[in-house]
C-alpha cells in the first residue's frame, strides 16, 4: 500500500519505492507534518515533536492552560491564520465579516485509487502501469465554515508526490482569498539546508543559485503575468554537503505560468518552512456560497544521491507522466530550420522555398515560418491578433506553400504569438476593449504590442477559431507559440470593480482552455512554446509542449549555462536548441554539440551556406539522429559546473541500460602551456568495457569513471569534444 493509515496513533504516511511522508491528527485535530525523506517503517515518528513554553508564542484557547502547546513552534501539514502562528502563511481569508482568519482542523480524509483531477488547471497524469494512490483530507473552519481539501497522489516506482489543494466556500454569505499556497511543507530543523533556485533574465534565463537558509524568509517569485525569465517556479532544499552525487535533495516544482511565490523561512527556533503557489500580489479572488476554487499542483521528489539523483527523478517523471504528446516518446522530433534570423519579416513563398531547397542539402526535415506571415506584418508595429495569411507575401497561398515544401521532402511549420494584439491591426480597430488598459491611462507598450484580455471568453473563443482554421487549412506539422511581453495594464472591462483582483488568474485559466482547444486537439502537431525565449519554461506548459524554447539567447557558450540550469528540473528532450551565426568565433561543429544537448536545429539563412558548410551540417544532423536514444531517453549528468573556474564544461547522456552514452565537452578557457586536464564519465557500468567513438582499444567503465578520458591540449579556441561510448557484449 502506497498510503497507510494508522487509526490508533491518527498517523497517514505515504510511502513511494525509496521515501515516505508522514504527516498526523494531532493535539486538537491540527494536521501536523512529521516526516519526509528516505523510505521508513509505519512507525508514528511524532515522538520529534518536543513541546515547550514559547515566550510570545500564543496558545489556542481550546488548549485551556496549556501552554507548552503553541501553532508558532508546531509543524504543520498546512498553517492556519490568526491562531498564533507568526511564520509565512499558506492561507490568507477574508470573512463575509470583514475578519482575516482560517482556522482549519482536520475533519476526515479519503484514499483512493488512481490520480485526483483538477478541472481549471494542468496536472500530471498516471499511465496504465504506474501505480498510483491519491489521499483527500478535508479541514474546516467551523465558524467561516471554508472548507479545504488537501490532495495528495503517491506515484510509487517514481518516488514522487504530487500535491494540490481546494478551498470550498461552504458557508452563506461571499468570502475572499488573499492568499492560497498550493504546498506548506514545515521541517523540524533546517538550519543545516541550502536553497538553490533558477533566477536570471532575458537571453540569460535559469541561471543557478545556491544560498544557505539565513533567518530571514527567502522570497522567490514572479509578478509579471507569467513564470517569467527572472524567476522559475522550481527550488531545491538540499544539505548544505550535497553535491551532485551526494547529499538529500528536495524538489519542489509547481505547475503554474503566471504569478507565483516560493518563501522559505528559517524561524527564531530553526524550522524551516516553504510555501509554494500562486502570488499574492494583486490577487483577491470572490468565493461565493457553494464556489470551489483550485491551486496549482506542485510535484515534489525526495533523493538521498545528491542534485544528480533529484534530476534523474523529475527528467523520467516529466518525460512519462507531464506531457500527453506522441512526440514525447513515440515519434522521434525533426531537424527544424526557423526563418527568422533567415529573413525576419522579409520573405515572401519563393524565399522561403529556396531556404527550404538548401535546407535539405544540411540534413533538415522541417522548414518553420515565422513572425511575419500575417495581417499587415513587415515590422513589429502592426498585424498582431490578425490570423488571416497575408498573400501579398504568400502569393500561392498557404495551402500551396505547404505543398511545395512537402514535395521537397520536408514538413512545414508556422509561427504564432495568440495572446498579443497590435494597436494597428483590424481585430484591435474592431474590438479595442479586447486589450488589457486600465481606464483613463495609457497603456505600458512592450514590443509595440498590447496584451489581450485572456480572461474573457470572448476573446478565447476568437483565437481558438481563428488559429484552428488556419492550422485546418494546410499541412502543418510543427507550431512555435510565442508570447513577447510581460503583463502590465492589469484590468478587464468585462468584470466589475471588485473583482479585478482576479484578472492575473482568469488570464491564465483563460489561456489553458485555448491551448486544450487548440493543442490537444491537434495530436498530430508537434508544438513548441516560446516566450522570448524561456521566459515562460515550466511544468504546466510542458503538459501542453513537449519541447521549449530555451533562450533567445543562441551563443553557444552562453548557452552552456542554459542547459545546465534547465536541466536541474526538466529534461533534455523538453530543451529547444538550435544552431545560429550567434558566435562568429565559435566552429560549427561546437554549435552542434551544444545543440544536441536540445532537441537540435538551425536558425540561420541556409542559402548563404557554402556547399562545405552544408555537407558539415549534414554531417551534424546525421549525428544527431544516430545519438537521438541516448540524448532523449538516457540519463543526464553534469559533469562540470560553468558558473565555477575552469577551463571546460563537460556533460554526458547514458541509455538507462548503460550500454551507450555520448559524453560531450567544450573548451571554454584556453590557458597557455597548461596542465593535463581530464573528465571522468558517470553512469557507466563499472565491469563492463566500451569501445571510444569506434576505435579498436576497450576501457572498463570503472577506468572511465576513475581515471577519466584526457581531453588535447593545445586546441583552437571552443573546440569541442565527443565520445561516444558503446558497450562490447564480450571481451
Amino acid at each position: 500500500m502506497s498510503i497507510v493509515i494508522q487509526e490508533k496513533c491518527k498517523t497517514i504516511t505515504l510511502h513511494t519505492k525509496n521515501t515516505s511522508y508522514q504527516m498526523k491528527i494531532g493535539n486538537l485535530d491540527y494536521l501536523l507534518h512529521l516526516y519526509y525523506g528516505p523510505r521508513i517503517p509505519d512507525k508514528d515518528v511524532s515522538y520529534q515533536i518536543q513541546q515547550y513554553d514559547r515566550g510570545f508564542s500564543g496558545n489556542p484557547y481550546e488548549s485551556r492552560n496549556e501552554r507548552t502547546f503553541s501553532l508558532d513552534a508546531q509543524p504543520q501539514e498546512f498553517s492556519t491564520q490568526q491562531q498564533g502562528d507568526f511564520r509565512t502563511p499558506s492561507i490568507e481569508v477574508v470573512n463575509s465579516d470583514g475578519s482575516y482568519s482560517f482556522h482549519g482542523k482536520a475533519a476526515g480524509y479519503q484514499v483512493f485509487d488512481g490520480k485526483y483531477q483538477l478541472e481549471t488547471l494542468p496536472c500530471v497524469f498516471a499511465n496504465k502501469e504506474d501505480h498510483v494512490q491519491s489521499l483527500a483530507i478535508t479541514l474546516v473552519d467551523e465558524v467561516s465554515k471554508v472548507e479545504l481539501s488537501l490532495l495528495y497522489s503517491v506515484f510509487e516506482e517514481a518516488d514522487v508526490i504530487t500535491r494540490a489543494v481546494k478551498v470550498k466556500n461552504a458557508g452563506t454569505a461571499p468570502m475572499h482569498l488573499k492568499k492560497i499556497m498550493s504546498l506548506c511543507m514545515d521541517f523540524l530543523n533546517g538550519a543545516g539546508f541550502d536553497l538553490i533556485s533558477l533566477p536570471g533574465r532575458y537571453g540569460q534565463e535559469r541561471q543557478v543559485e545556491r544560498q544557505p537558509m539565513t533567518h530571514h524568509i527567502h522570497s522567490i517569485g514572479s509578478i509579471r503575468g507569467s513564470s517569467s525569465h527572472q524567476q522559475n517556479p522550481f527550488v531545491i532544499l538540499c544539505d548544505r554537503q550535497a553535491t551532485e552525487d551526494f547529499g538529500k535533495c528536495y524538489g519542489f516544482s509547481l505547475m503554474y505560468s503566471g504569478n507565483f511565490l516560493a518563501e522559505a523561512e528559517l524561524d527564531q527556533y530553526d524550522q524551516l518552512r516553504l510555501v509554494m503557489g500562486i502570488n499574492p500580489k494583486q490577487f483577491f479572488y470572490e468565493l461565493k456560497p457553494g464556489e470551489v476554487f483550485e491551486c496549482p499542483e506542485v510535484v515534489m521528489a525526495f533523493s538521498k544521491h545528491g542534485l544528480t539523483g533529484l534530476s534523474h527523478l523529475y527528467h523520467d517523471f516529466y518525460r512519462t507522466n507531464l506531457c500527453h504528446s506522441k512526440f514525447v516518446m513515440d515519434v522521434q522530433r525533426p531537424v527544424l530550420i526557423n526563418s527568422w534570423e533567415a529573413a525576419f519579416m522579409d520573405f515572401d513563398d519563393v524565399k522561403l522555398v529556396e531556404i527550404a531547397k538548401a535546407a535539405k542539402k544540411m540534413g533538415v526535415d522541417l522548414l518553420v515560418m515565422d513572425d511575419g506571415w500575417f495581417g499587415k506584418r513587415d515590422d513589429d508595429n502592426s498585424g498582431l491578433g490578425d490570423w488571416y495569411v497575408n498573400e501579398n507575401k504568400i502569393k500561392c497561398g498557404l495551402h500551396k506553400l505547404v505543398e511545395q515544401i512537402n514535395d521537397l521532402g520536408m514538413k512545414f511549420g508556422i509561427w504564432f504569438e495568440p495572446e498579443m494584439v497590435s494597436e494597428d491591426s483590424d481585430l484591435y480597430r474592431a474590438h479595442p476593449d479586447w486589450a488589457m488598459q486600465i481606464p483613463g491611462r495609457h497603456a505600458v507598450r512592450s514590443r509595440n504590442q498590447m496584451a489581450l484580455d485572456m480572461s474573457r471568453k470572448e476573446v478565447q473563443d476568437y483565437l481558438i477559431k481563428r488559429i484552428n482554421a488556419v492550422l485546418d487549412d494546410a499541412n502543418i506539422y510543427y507550431v512555435k507559440w510565442d508570447i513577447n511581453r510581460s503583463l502590465a495594464d492589469i484590468w478587464s472591462n468585462a468584470l466589475p470593480a471588485e473583482k479585478q483582483g482576479e484578472v492575473y488568474h482568469r488570464y491564465i485559466l483563460g489561456l489553458y482552455r485555448v491551448m486544450d482547444e487548440i493543442i490537444l486537439t491537434h495530436p498530430d502537431i508537434l508544438f513548441e512554446g516560446c516566450s522570448g525565449g524561456g521566459g515562460r519554461y515550466d511544468a504546466a506548459m510542458l503538459h501542453y509542449y513537449p519541447q521549449y524554447w530555451v533562450s533567445d539567447n543562441n551563443h553557444p557558450i552562453d548557452r552552456l549555462k542554459l542547459h545546465y540550469g534547465t536541466s536541474f528540473v526538466y529534461p533534455t528532450c523538453t530543451m529547444g536548441a538550435h544552431i545560429s551565426d550567434s558566435g562568429k568565433l565559435v566552429p560549427l561543429k561546437t554549435k552542434a554539440v551544444v545543440a544536441m544537448c536540445g532537441t537540435f536545429g538551425y536558425e540561420l539563412d541556409a542559402t548563404h551556406l557554402s556547399e562545405e558548410e552544408q555537407a558539415l551540417c549534414k554531417e551534424q544532423s546525421d549525428l544527431f539522429r544516430k545519438y537521438y536514444p541516448i540524448t532523449f531517453f538516457g540519463d543526464f549528468y553534469r559533469l562540470t559546473n560553468p558558473f565555477a573556474p575552469g577551463n571546460m564544461t563537460a556533460w554526458q547522456h547514458v541509455t538507462k541500460d548503460k550500454s551507450k552514452s555520448l559524453l560531450s565537452v567544450v573548451v571554454t578557457n584556453l590557458t597557455c602551456n597548461g596542465p593535463q586536464e581530464y573528465i571522468r564519465a558517470k553512469g557507466l557500468e563499472e565491469d563492463a568495457f566500451y569501445r571510444m567513438n569506434g576505435g579498436e582499444e576497450l576501457y572498463s567503465g570503472a577506468v572511465l569513471m576513475n581515471a577519466g578520458i584526457p581531453i588535447p591540449r593545445e586546441v583552437p579556441d571552443y573546440t569541442a569534444f565527443q565520445y561516444y561510448l558503446e558497450k562490447v557484449k564480450e571481451v
